[in-house]
């Protein structure tokens, strides 16, 4: 069955696509057989990632339509807030994007945390995998937005792009230990508002490689994603950028991939549900001696 699916996936199928990602989502018999046998891609992946309400999902729509106006092809996975009743995605991304959901050139697909707190899926590593196989040109990965747990992005994307708002003021501070030291490039999106220039100046000190650690320059760009300013900018540079990474980043983010699906298979006969009754049993000064036996 997987190996039909990858046979319509490579011809550009996104009924076969679908179906194959959510059979990996729901760890269907013979997966991990299947992601051992994918071919190899060279699709890069573009992470997008900030705070809440910095407009994020604005500006991957913005995106999509500069890489569609190029004449390339592009998939989008949305990694939206679970509901916390059901662990199912609450779907706010669709809304934004759902001019797209009937050209050709882009697929888009949301998906929930479940639970998980890095802002990303517990398969997105798996479900990029089996993008690259089709005939895109680039994979757009948005998460959640839930602060500085959200490093998990740079183990996964090839370019990171966080994206803030003139009004973080204070909050660059706080970012500096967690999403300064993982983007490659920062968009001020919004920068029509009051003290957007003042407050690019000052993201650009503390970029500045006296503070941060990083190889190449950091490029910080303005953007109104609603108005659609700044956008073929960002993505000029973002073409730059995957164009320089070089062989020693590569490795790592293969490292960090690899890290994370021995976590997840060591953490897989784990049940949440049957952990809570299991601790509910046990009062609060005896739990650490209840999680020690794991």
């Amino acid at each position: 069955m997987f190996q039909q699916l990858l046979q319509q996936i490579q011809k550009g199928d996104i009924k076969s696509l679908a179906r194959c990602i959510s059979l990996i989502e729901n760890e269907h018999e013979g997966y991990e057989i299947f992601l051992q046998q994918l071919p190899e891609s060279t699709t890069k992946i573009i992470g997008i990632t900030g705070p809440p309400g910095a407009g994020k999902s604005t500006l991957t729509d913005a995106l999509i339509q500069e890489i569609i106006a190029q004449k390339k092809r592009v998939a989008v996975v949305c990694v939206d807030p679970s509901s916390p009743f059901n662990l199912g995605a609450l779907l706010g991304d669709r809304i934004r994007m759902s001019e797209w959901y009937n050209n050709e050139n882009v697929y888009i697909r949301s998906l929930a945390t479940r639970g998980s707190l890095g802002g990303l899926h517990p398969k997105i590593i798996e479900i990029t995998d089996v993008l690259k196989v089709a005939p895109f040109d680039y994979i757009i990965v948005e998460t959640v937005g839930v602060g500085q747990s959200e490093i998990e992005i740079a183990g996964l994307a090839d370019t990171t792009i966080v994206v803030v708002v003139p009004e973080a003021g204070d909050e660059i501070q706080t970012m500096k230990a967690g999403l300064m030291e993982i983007a490659d490039i920062f968009v001020v999106n919004k920068a029509d508002r009051p003290d957007a220039d003042a407050f690019v100046k000052n993201l650009k000190q503390m970029l500045a490689p006296a503070f941060i650690k990083k190889q190449n320059n950091i490029a910080v760009v303005k953007t109104i994603a609603i108005q659609r300013k700044g956008i073929d900018e960002l993505f000029t540079k973002i073409q730059t950028h995957l164009q320089s990474i070089k062989n020693d980043k590569y490795f790592w983010l293969l490292a960090e991939k690899a890290y994370h699906l021995i976590q997840q298979k060591r953490m897989k006969d784990i049940d949440k549900k049957k952990l809570k009754e299991e601790i509910e049993k046990q009062n609060e000064k005896n739990m650490y001696r209840f999680i020690k036996k794991y």
